[in-house]
């Protein structure tokens, strides 16, 4: 597996998992607040964006945080952070720049192995 496509495919899912929240929570609005169902959606669209969040994003980002977890050889302590940052409404943004600050979306062989100047 290219770790470039590894990288980006993880920022990908990490951004949209988060916009995956923004949907889930707006929909959760108009259904117990505004007691609204807005473009006809049943039930304020909550069981369109929870199967868009659930079924699509959160999984996803699940299996990202695994694929990088072995292909960036992540320790345990920052694969379970990636995996609890699913969990929390824009958690993924957070760890996707705290790992993208801290070099973990690179492969450490790959670093190691590039010519000094």
């Amino acid at each position: 597996m290219n770790p470039s496509v590894i990288r980006t495919l993880f920022r990908v899912v990490a951004f949209g998992e988060a916009l995956s929240w923004v949907l889930l929570l707006a929909a959760m609005f108009c259904k117990w607040v505004l007691d609204a169902e807005p473009f006809g959606l049943e039930e304020g669209g909550v069981p369109v964006a929870g199967m868009i969040h659930g079924a699509g994003f959160f999984l996803l980002y699940v299996i990202m945080s695994v694929v990088c977890f072995f292909v960036f050889r992540w320790n345990i302590k920052t694969g379970l952070i990636a995996l609890l940052a699913a969990i929390p409404p824009f958690a993924s943004i957070w760890f996707e720049l705290k790992a993208e600050r801290e070099g973990l979306l690179t492969r450490r062989d790959a670093v190691d192995a590039a010519p000094r100047a």
